[in-house]
């Protein structure tokens, strides 16, 4: 019997396991699909866009990787109600659907040659579709996964939604590699290869969507009392928590624009301006992505201990005093074994935010409302400042000024702290239970 406050339903330790696996492959699926976009551009921004100079073809992408990101803040919105209101499970196996039809679309479309405009066009409605299965995603993924977790490991269970996330980014750059260094040749990934990840994805995407509908659900979803069923999931409910809402945008803003730089923009960013090619790039990006993973189960464990504040701070601050010079020498380096050691730097700085930043969110709001909760504001900054990064970096070099982002995203960071240091504690002041 499900119980009828709204509460985290009792679990087993065993139940508890399985669906947190099971949550947990989902989403990898999931961001797996949504970077391999990022992680192929450099191969399959020719075959969409008339031949220019590179860094333009570049720009054209990332634009269009830009608009998914604006999709997501109605993704999180339409997807996070549906979950508040019909359960988090059906809401998971729901988005997993997007994402598959999305990746199906760029594995089959022709390319600009063949159906000229089309070709770009039919690209941004795959990543319209994307943007609204990963909008609907991220919320839905990071409330099921802290309501599953207790209490007292709430911060190390909720850490495995980016564990999984940074392993989709990490599976699709290892794709890459392999069709780069076994598979293919570089003439064969520009002309046909790069729609293979893509296939991949959309497969992938189809068989964890039936293993999502085993999910057991994380709430309760009956309720005595019909206006406050009316209530669950609306917009209307949601911002009778403005400061939670304004929290979640405040604290997402650096973390999003950092994350975004040091991941998918870095393997770019090695071959459009620190000169190395594509393949070492590839590699480097993969090995710093590898260890991240391995950190994020780390510092939200040390969150469970100290609290998530003190690991947000920590962020706030080195971000805010680093970024530019590990930027500024990241740019200039030759030597492989440096750029991968300023790329690390970054990302243990970063892991302040991306380990914890999920359950976080999910203890600002209460039950009826949170998936829509963390989903929809979350998915605002994503789009106006993560999902444009790139986009951002890219235009500041077409016009000879790269150092300037640099400090756009000291500031970005430097913003967040602001509410790091002002903001209470999500430990101790949880609305899980």
């Amino acid at each position: 019997m499900l119980n009828q406050t709204g509460a985290p339903l009792p679990q087993t330790k065993n139940q508890r396991i399985r669906s947190i696996i099971g949550g947990s492959l989902g989403n990898l699926v999931e961001w797996y699909d949504w970077y391999v976009y990022s992680a192929f551009t450099l191969y399959f921004s020719g075959a969409f866009f008339p031949k220019e100079n590179q860094t333009v073809q570049l720009l054209n992408t990332a634009g269009i990787f830009a608009i998914g990101f604006l999709m997501r803040p109605i993704g999180g919105w339409v997807m996070g109600a549906f979950a508040d209101r019909k359960g988090r499970k059906t809401a998971l196996t729901l988005s997993v659907l997007l994402m598959s039809v999305g990746s199906l679309i760029i594995a089959v479309v022709p390319g600009y040659k063949q159906i000229g405009v089309a070709a770009p066009v039919l690209l941004v409605i795959a990543r319209i579709i994307q943007g609204l299965s990963v909008g609907g995603e991220y919320g839905t993924s990071a409330t099921y996964l802290s309501e599953m977790a207790t209490k007292k490991h709430r911060g190390f269970y909720s850490s495995f939604q980016y564990v999984t996330l940074i392993m989709g980014q990490l599976i699709a750059l290892a794709v890459l590699v392999l069709l780069q260094r076994v598979f293919l040749t570089d003439q064969q990934l520009h002309q046909w290869g790069w729609r293979i990840p893509f296939g991949i994805g959309a497969v992938l995407a189809v068989t964890v969507m039936y293993l999502r509908r085993g999910l057991q659900e994380s709430v309760g979803l009956e309720e005595k009392d019909a206006k406050q069923m009316a209530s669950r999931g609306t917009l209307k409910a949601l911002f009778q928590h403005p400061k939670a809402v304004l929290t979640v945008i405040g604290l997402t803003v650096g973390g999003t624009v950092a994350f975004y730089t040091f991941t998918t923009y870095m393997q770019k960013f090695l071959v459009n301006t620190s000169g190395f090619s594509k393949n070492t790039a590839t590699l480097i990006s993969s090995l710093t992505l590898l260890v991240f993973m391995f950190l994020q189960p780390l510092f939200g464990f040390i969150s469970d201990r100290i609290g998530r504040k003190p690991l947000l701070i920590g962020f706030g601050i080195l971000g805010t005093l680093t970024t530019v010079p590990i930027m500024t020498a990241l740019s200039s380096t030759k030597d492989e074994w440096i750029a991968f050691a300023l790329i690390m730097c970054a990302l243990i700085i970063v892991s302040g935010y991306t380990s914890i930043n999920a359950v976080v969110k999910a203890e600002l709001f209460p039950a009826n409302v949170r998936a829509l909760g963390v989903g929809f504001p979350y998915a605002i900054a994503v789009s106006l400042f993560g999902g444009t990064a790139e986009y951002i970096a890219l235009d500041f070099k077409n016009n000879h000024h790269q150092e300037w982002f640099y400090w756009y995203l000291s500031i970005c960071i430097a913003l967040s702290l602001v509410l790091y240091i002002t903001m209470n504690d999500t430990r101790k002041y949880s609305k899980i239970e």
